[in-house]
C-alpha cells in the first residue's frame, strides 16, 4: 500500500451497527451516508465487528466471499443483500506484519465473508461497494488487550485505512423497546458520552463498575469492546473526538464517535 500525504492521514470510528432492520429507519440511514460524505475516501476498511469473536485474531476473506447472514427470523428480503466490496490481500499483509512483529499471533479464515456488524453500516455509508474491506476478529473481551491490538494498527491510518469499530453503545437484545428509552440505556450513554468528551480512558476500561447500569447496558461485553480498539488506534488525539451519531433506537444507545 502506497503511503499518502500527512492530510489523507484517515479518522478512526466507532459506530454502532445496528440490525439488518436500519435500512428501514426513516433517520438513521441518512446519518451514516452523511457522516462517510465528510470523510477522506479509504484506500481500504478495516472492520473490528462486534460480531466475531474468534482467538487468535483472525483475518477474513481477502477475495470475493457470499456474506454472512448470521441473524434470525427477520424477512427473507434481509437474506437477499449483497455488498460485494473487493477483498483487501494488501492490507491483511499489513495487518499480519504489525501484529506478528509485535508477537500477536494471527490467523487467517478465508471462507469467512463480512457478517453483519460489518456490512449493514457499509452498506449506509459506501453503498458503491468499491473500496476494499477486510474485517478481522476480536481475539479477547479485555479492553486493555484490544487497546494494544488498536495501538499496533494505528500506522495503517497513515496508509490511508479506515479503521471501524463496529459495535453497539447499549446492547442489551432482551429488553428492547418498541417505544421509548429505557432508562438503564439513557444513564449509560450519558455516562458514556461525559467519559468520552473527557478523555476519561481509564473511566471507559472499567466501564462495567465505573458506568451506571453497566451490567444492564451490556450484559456481555462484546459489542461495547471494538470500542477499546478505535481508541487504541486514536490514542493522542482522544480529546479531539467527538460524538457523529447520538439518539436511541429500540431503547439502544446508537452513539457513534469519531477520533481525527
Amino acid at each position: 500500500m502506497n503511503t499518502p500525504s500527512a492530510a489523507e492521514r484517515m479518522p478512526a470510528l466507532y459506530l454502532s451497527h445496528g440490525a439488518p432492520p436500519l435500512a428501514d429507519d426513516a433517520l438513521w440511514p441518512g446519518q451514516l451516508a452523511a457522516w462517510s460524505a465528510s470523510l477522506p475516501r479509504p484506500r481500504a476498511i478495516l472492520m473490528v465487528s462486534a460480531h466475531w469473536e474468534e482467538a487468535p485474531l483472525a483475518l477474513g476473506a481477502t477475495e470475493a466471499t457470499p456474506l454472512i447472514h448470521d441473524f434470525w427470523g427477520f424477512p427473507e428480503r434481509y437474506y437477499r443483500v449483497r455488498y460485494d466490496a473487493p477483498g483487501a490481500p494488501g492490507l491483511a499483509d499489513s495487518v499480519r506484519k504489525l501484529l506478528r512483529g509485535a508477537g500477536t499471533p494471527v490467523q487467517d479464515v478465508p471462507d469467512r465473508g463480512l457478517d453483519h456488524g460489518a456490512y449493514v453500516p457499509l452498506v449506509e455509508m459506501f453503498p458503491d461497494a468499491d473500496i476494499p474491506v477486510l474485517q478481522v476478529s476480536i481475539p479477547t473481551l479485555d479492553p486493555q488487550k484490544l487497546m494494544e491490538i488498536g495501538r499496533r494498527l494505528a500506522p495503517l491510518r497513515d496508509e490511508g485505512v479506515l479503521i471501524v469499530g463496529s459495535g453497539f453503545f447499549t446492547h442489551n437484545l432482551a429488553a428492547l423497546r418498541y417505544a421509548g428509552v429505557p432508562g438503564w440505556s439513557a444513564e449509560f450513554d450519558d455516562w458514556g458520552r461525559a467519559a468520552l468528551a473527557a478523555a476519561d480512558v481509564d473511566a471507559l476500561l472499567d466501564f462495567e463498575h465505573k458506568a451506571p447500569a453497566g451490567q444492564l447496558a451490556h450484559p456481555r461485553t462484546e459489542h461495547f469492546a471494538p470500542l477499546f480498539v478505535t481508541l487504541g488506534a486514536a490514542e493522542g488525539e482522544l480529546a479531539a473526538g467527538r460524538s457523529v451519531i447520538d439518539g436511541f433506537w429500540m431503547g439502544l444507545a446508537k452513539r457513534s464517535v469519531q477520533f481525527g
